[in-house]
């Protein structure tokens, strides 16, 4: 019942008054007071001149109730109820001097509002009827609708809600001063240039050339949204925050799609083969990023950059890749200082080896700069090393190979784009069926250029890759459009001649790209010797650029190739016939100049073919020899004795016996698969690193990969078995399950689940007790697959989505948890009920929930504690044996209560932010049973302060020391800790340890020194 239509039944000319009074009389003036007067200073039945006591309030409400039972109509509830009623109404009324608030915000909330408050105050009252309460809320807000009547008729209530609104208004405005103080209004210069900048890189950039389908009579640029293959990148995943020491990472398993790898991280380095799509990449985030508005793209091809010899300072950006826009004085400087900048630097590849130290330079001191802007840059895999950028917070990606589903789409899309769908189906049956053929598609390059041939072919197609480049030269320089009737007619070896010879100067130059002038020099020299080409260079160079399809010129006065495969493989055929096998054996240890190598080998005639590989194992270093094995794909005849060297000293590289060395032996391709062996005869870190060669070559050769995999799937070793599990998503999920992963021993393997895929497979093999969820699954996933009565170990990572961590619950058997990267997460007294003895966990939403874990006896905490010492955040009961302490985790609490557990054999300091206190020390000290200290190299760097003032430990019988750069002082360790019979010392990547300084500090140690 509506207040109004209640009031209809309460009309009567002494109810209004009888509401009114509850309410003290009007006092003057606008009540300007230092504290508004609140409501129980206005109602009559408080303070010292109150008119109605509470017996008066409930007669009135009865007075009210009486009014509508005895109006016309059906009664608003049961007759026996109407006692309840009456008092509940009073309680209701009485509630009225119990809140905090004055007349004009009792106003501001509404009758609604008010009537709501009452019923907080006063309370839900028991045993009514669904009409007598509908009836009483009618009521209430009834009366409530005549009190604020009343209110807004008060003499001091319009001058007060004046007053009110103005120190409001007053407030909004200095709020507002002070926020443009903080944010400087943009100037409206920069706001209408960004209006022409960012559709300008949009268009610009939304386009892409699809090899092949520029032949005949279409076009050669296409809509990104049309061609763009979202591609995934991979990364060494981070080992899972384990507090139990010795797990060692699964390599190369970790995978996002490549355009969110700016989502996750600011500062990205991609590495990507020739063709992998990194410009493409690199065009794709501009487009979006000008579309969205979000952050101002800035696409720097480092060899345009690079061409007038200095880098350029942020105002020069767009002057130095030809942007016809001119934007206002220092529009660049404000747009990185407010960090608004999505800077994407592409080719590091693409500039010689020498000028890249200048580059990292002028990289360090933009972003020192210029902070919290985001950076892509992209290169080869091998033109800088792994930490090039690591100081700086880079984080490393690598462009992985086309899956077979990835190939399918780009074929789709090729053919769809080209318009001859009749060869779609014919060429992804022979990609299917022709194991040599599908390993060339590992890219969007070579994709393209395999359509292409297939399409002009008419389904025919080479088999390696030295045929398919010949193939493509020949579609690409003699079957174009000769139809236009203009410039020179230059023929195919014409074409070749000319082009090989611009290819080998920049190889020989170390570029990608040359100015116009010094082509136009190249090609003059070569006309004398090519009659048909005619006697202007400059001609014959924009006939070049017109028809050949592999020149181009990419801004006013510049020339490169299309690819950079390209300009290497014509290269190499230049060297060869030019007999300049010396020039390649003098570089060949430039990773520039490997592709260069390899397709020179097979340019190469016999004689010259043998002698090239035996200079290269004459060097006798790792890589040369693996170069020369990689040289073999690409020789169909060699000198018997020649290719049997060849063998035998790659033999002695194989097996690897270290995950450097495997991975150095994976970059020989797919033909090392056929060499691996094992797994007997071989030791335990053999057949791991075995199994990592294998692992990365599951792209480029999955059924080779997959037969290699399969032989160990019975090892005994963690460390192979997790090596064989960790590999699950570069394969069939259904097919390597099935395989591989049910014939593995379960004890103490973990096995990571990342895709729904998995998820559903998961169900169908036998049980694992130990799982990984990892991204955007949930964890009800699990629960649909019906594991969480065999699971006792959960790892959790990047699951921000994840809240109540009772959803934990029906893992009914749960021994070990791990939460990494779990944000949202609260709730941990829920997993009370579940017997945890593990628990690992990096930054939560609330982690005070830790008291209550009373069974745990591990403990690994990577966030602040709660309280003053350790005993109010950590279970007091728990009888912890192993506690990991990382991170800001000390800030408050140091060490102060530590040892109140007295079983504690175990402590890990992580990288604290905290230095340790004499106080803390002496916590340590008085841990009876402890006899193992792990620290990290942080706390040896920063806080050796802190470590002379440590008591000594002579039950410390272990002690490992990780993330170390190289140059600690240990000699407060030493001295401190005299009873050591183990030390374990671990570098920082990138840096060095000396196994001998080492020594000699712990001589009476067993030293493990172990490098990144």
């Amino acid at each position: 019942m509506e207040p109004t239509v209640l009031g209809g039944r309460l009309a009567s000319a002494a109810i209004g008054p009888l509401v009114r009074k509850l309410l003290a009389a009007d006092g003057p003036g606008a009540g300007l007071v230092d504290r508004p007067v609140r409501l129980s200073a206005l109602v009559s039945f408080r303070g010292e001149k109150r008119t109605l006591g509470e017996k008066d309030v409930r007669r009135l409400a009865e007075r009210i109730v009486a009014e509508a039972v005895d109006s016309p109509g059906a009664a608003p509830f049961p007759a026996e109820e109407q006692f309840a009623v009456v008092g509940a109404l009073a309680r209701r009324l009485l509630a009225l001097g119990d809140l905090e608030m004055d007349d004009v915000q009792a106003v501001r909330l509404g009758h609604r509002e008010l009537a709501r408050e009452l019923l907080r105050c006063a309370g839900v009252p028991d045993g009514l009827s669904a009409d007598a309460c509908h009836f009483l809320d009618s009521a209430t807000q009834w009366c409530c609708l005549q009190i604020l009547e009343f209110f807004t008729r008060r003499s001091s209530f319009v001058a007060r809600t004046l007053v009110e609104q103005s120190r409001a208004q007053a407030e909004l405005i200095a709020k507002v001063d002070e926020l443009i103080v903080r944010v400087p209004r943009p100037d409206a210069r920069d706001t209408a240039f960004e209006r022409r900048y960012l559709p300008y890189v949009a268009e610009h950039h939304n386009h892409i050339t699809i090899y092949g389908i520029d032949l005949r009579e279409s076009p050669d640029r296409w809509p990104l949204e049309v061609a763009y293959l979202s591609l995934e990148a991979t990364a060494v995943e981070d080992a899972p925050p384990d507090p139990v020491p010795g797990e060692r990472p699964v390599t190369g398993t970790g995978r996002l799609r490549a355009e969110e790898a700016l989502l996750a991280d600011s500062r990205v380095l991609l590495r990507g083969d020739a063709g992998s799509g990194k410009t493409t990449l690199v065009q794709w985030l501009a487009v979006t990023a000008a579309r969205e508005g979000g952050r101002v793209p800035y696409v720097l091809p480092l060899r345009t950059l690079t061409r007038t010899g200095s880098l350029p300072a942020p105002d020069g950006f767009l002057t130095a890749v030809s942007c016809p826009l001119t934007p206002p004085e220092g529009w660049t400087e404000r747009v990185l200082a407010a960090g608004r900048g999505l800077i994407l630097v592409d080719g590091l590849d693409e500039i010689p080896a020498a000028d890249r130290h200048r580059t990292r330079d002028w990289l360090r001191s933009l972003l020192t700069a210029h902070p919290g802007n985001h950076w892509l840059l992209t290169s080869r895999p091998t033109a800088v090393r792994p930490d090039w950028l690591a100081q700086e917070g880079f984080r490393e990606l690598t462009l992985a190979p086309m899956r077979r589903s990835e190939v399918a789409t780009f074929v789709h899309r090729w053919h769809e784009a080209a318009q001859a769908p009749e060869f779609e189906a014919p060429l992804l049956d022979s990609l299917r069926t022709k194991r040599d053929l599908a390993r060339l598609t590992t890219n969007p390059l070579m994709c393209g250029l395999i359509c292409a041939l297939h399409r002009e072919r008419r389904g025919y197609l080479p088999t390696g890759r030295k045929e398919l480049y010949d193939a493509a030269l020949t579609m690409l320089l003699a079957r174009r459009d000769r139809e236009r009737g203009m410039g020179v007619d230059l023929g195919e070896e014409v074409q070749l001649e000319l082009l090989q010879r611009l290819a080998y100067a920049l190889v020989l130059s170390g570029r990608t790209e040359m100015g116009t002038d010094g082509a136009e020099v190249i090609v003059g020299r070569c006309l004398p010797v090519v009659a048909s080409a005619g006697s202007d260079a400059s001609a014959v160079l924009r006939e070049l650029l017109l028809r050949s399809g592999l020149l181009r010129q990419p801004a006013a006065g510049v020339v490169d190739f299309v690819h950079r495969t390209f300009q290497d493989y014509l290269g190499a055929r230049y060297a060869v016939e030019e007999g300049h096998l010396d020039v390649l054996l003098k570089n060949a240890d430039d990773t520039q100049w490997e592709d260069v190598v390899r397709m020179a080998v097979a340019h190469a005639r016999s004689h010259e073919r043998a002698w090239l590989l035996e200079q290269l194992l004459e060097r006798r270093t790792p890589r040369l020899t693996l170069l020369a094995l990689a040289c073999l794909e690409h020789v169909a005849a060699l000198k018997a004795d020649v290719r049997s060297e060849v063998e035998d000293r790659a033999g002695a590289l194989i097996p690897p016996r270290t995950t450097k060395g495997a991975k150095a032996l994976a970059e020989a391709g797919p033909l090392v698969l056929e060499l691996l062996p094992g797994p007997e005869g071989l030791t335990d870190e053999e057949a791991r690193a075995v199994t990592v060669t294998a692992s990365l070559l599951g792209e480029l050769e999955p059924e080779g990969a997959l037969g290699v995999l399969r032989r160990f799937r019975d090892h005994a070793d963690l460390d192979v078995r997790q090596q064989l599990a960790g590999t699950w998503g570069r394969f069939h999920t259904e097919e390597y399950a099935t395989e591989v992963l049910d014939h593995l021993d379960r004890n103490a393997l973990r096995l990571t689940c990342a895709s729904a895929e998995q998820c559903a497979t998961l169900a169908r093999m036998r049980p694992w007790p130990w799982l990984r969820l990892q991204g955007a699954r949930r964890v009800e996933d699990f629960l649909d697959a019906g594991m969480p009565e065999t699971t006792m170990s959960l790892i959790l990572s990047d699951i921000s989505d994840l809240t109540d961590l009772g959803a934990l619950l029906p893992f009914g058997e749960l021994r070990g948890l791990w939460l990494d990267g779990c944000p949202a997460a609260h709730g941990l007294e829920r997993l009370s009920a579940l017997p945890l003895t593990v628990l690992s966990c990096s930054p939560i939403a609330d982690i005070s929930g830790l008291r209550s874990l009373r069974s745990l006896t591990t403990a690994a905490v990577s966030q602040r504690l709660p309280g003053w010492d350790l005993t109010e955040a950590l279970p007091v009961d728990a009888p912890l044996e192993y506690l990991a302490l990382g991170r800001s985790s000390t800030d408050s609490t140091g060490l102060r209560g530590l040892s109140h557990w007295r079983e504690l054999r175990t402590l890990s300091l992580g990288p604290l932010t905290a230095e340790p206190t004499v106080g803390d020390w002496h916590e340590v000290a008085e841990l009876p049973v402890l006899t193992d200290l792990h620290l990290n190299g942080r706390i040896v760097r920063e806080y050796s302060r802190s470590l002379t003032r440590m008591p000594e430990l002579p039950g410390v019988e272990a002690l490992e020391v990780r993330m170390l750069a190289g140059d600690e002082d240990f000699s407060p360790l030493v001295s401190r800790l005299t009873g050591l019979r183990s030390v374990t010392l671990s570098s920082r990547p990138g840096h060095f340890l000396s196994a001998s300084r080492c020594q000699e500090l712990f001589p009476n140690a067993r030293l493990t020194v172990e490098e990144n």
